[in-house]
């Protein structure tokens, strides 16, 4: 490997200072990307028709009733006479019910709030994805190209090498043979690179993305930082918070339905006229529904469904406990990977530099050369990687206990 390769390639695994600064997208342009991705939106929309259901569950189900007739009535040898009858009435709802139903969707706000907050949540788990993925597609593009360019120079060395008679010509059919190979890899990494560009910017349409990829410095992990992440990912959880009030709400509404098997009362004022007015009078209408098999089928399906509930908060509990473990357990080994991969990398450039030198005393055949580079070359593609897979386990990490682009 040439020394520009060599210090190309090493500032590529090594970042400099100022644009690992910049690595991540700034913070204003990531909040405005959440808000106009489509789940979010959608999850704001659902917030507002909870809010709806709230104002319709404390006005209550019951409303005014006018009810009336009319009719011409003919006696014999007394005439025809016109009759009216009108009733307005009104059911009420029990003591409890009217707290229960406010109660309900109350919590039903809240529970819609917190899945707003928790498709937030999700969407910049995406976006975090969805960058690193381009970042450490972008940086193996960046080494591939380099390879290209070394493996380039050493063909042209060695054709003029060739031309003075200094080598052999298959020394120099070789080294195309190796350009040949690392420009098919090249090509294929400037693929995926620009295909995660692309799903970046399907994705989020809204976040203006440079023209290419930032360089990501060193990931830093601290087993401390990652131990109170963990237990903030439990702490802060809207999804918790979310399943919390909708068992609540379950446990309303199943509370609800009980005492709706004692139905609501109605009454009204009722008017009327007979004889063409010479009968009038008003009085009182009282009615109540008489509950039967539909009414305790009712019930019994909002206690079932309460009980769905609390299983769905205790299910969910138990995901975000593993996610919060899982979280950490993937931070630790991308990291570790991440050192390994580094430490083969300078043990393999070491390697390759003593090879250089005995290909310079004629002490190394090319071939054993050019299996150097080629695995110089993979080991700066999987440092590339492993840095960026670091990065993305502690930022997802970072992202699920709310210490970045989520607000507690």
């Amino acid at each position: 490997m040439t020394r520009t390769m060599m210090i190309g390639a090493a500032l590529i695994a090594c970042g400099a200072s100022v644009a690992g600064a910049q690595t991540l997208p700034p913070d204003a342009a990531v909040q405005a990307a959440l808000d106009a991705h489509p789940a979010v939106q959608g999850a704001e929309a659902r917030v507002d028709s909870a809010r709806a259901d709230q104002r319709a569950l404390n006005a209550g189900p019951h409303e005014f009733t006018f009810t009336g007739s009319y009719a011409r009535r003919t006696i014999d040898r007394e005439g025809q006479f016109n009759e009216y009858d009108a009733t307005l009435s009104r059911a009420f709802r029990l003591p409890g019910k009217a707290r229960l139903d406010a109660q309900a969707g109350a919590l039903g706000v809240e529970a819609a709030r917190n899945n707003a907050e928790d498709a937030r949540h999700q969407a910049a788990r995406l976006l975090n994805d969805l960058w690193w993925e381009w970042i450490g597609a972008s940086a193996q593009a960046a080494v591939d190209a380099q390879s290209v360019a070394n493996y380039q120079r050493t063909l042209d060395a060695l054709k003029r090498r060739v031309s003075l008679r200094d080598t052999a010509q298959m020394e120099a059919d070789q080294a195309a043979a190796a350009l040949a190979d690392a420009q098919v890899v090249a090509a294929q990494s400037r693929g995926q690179a620009a295909l995660a560009r692309v799903r970046l910017a399907a994705q989020f349409p809204a976040l203006p993305l440079p023209d290419s990829a930032p360089v990501a410095p060193e990931p830093v992990l601290a087993d401390a930082t990652l131990l109170t992440m963990r237990d903030q990912v439990l702490e802060r959880s809207h999804e918790i918070a979310a399943a919390q009030a909708e068992a609540g709400r379950s446990a309303a509404l199943a509370e609800r339905a009980r005492q709706d098997r004692i139905a609501d009362p109605s009454v009204g004022l009722r008017l009327f006229s007979e004889r063409g007015g010479a009968e009038r009078g008003a009085g009182v209408t009282f009615s109540i529904p008489l509950g039967g098999g539909a009414r305790r089928a009712a019930a019994d399906r909002g206690a079932a469904q309460a009980s769905v509930a609390q299983a769905e908060l205790a299910l969910v509990r138990q995901s975000l406990r593993e996610m919060a473990e899982g979280d950490v357990a993937r931070a630790r080994s991308a990291y570790a990977a991440w050192v390994s991969a580094r430490a083969a990398l300078e043990a393999q450039m070491a390697a390759l530099a003593k090879l250089r030198r005995g290909l310079s005393l004629n002490a190394v055949d090319l071939a054993d050369v050019l299996q150097g580079e080629r695995l110089t070359h993979a080991a700066f593609r999987t440092e590339a990687d492993t840095r960026a897979q670091a990065h993305r386990a502690i930022n997802c990490l970072r992202i699920d206990s709310h210490n970045l682009w989520i607000a507690d």
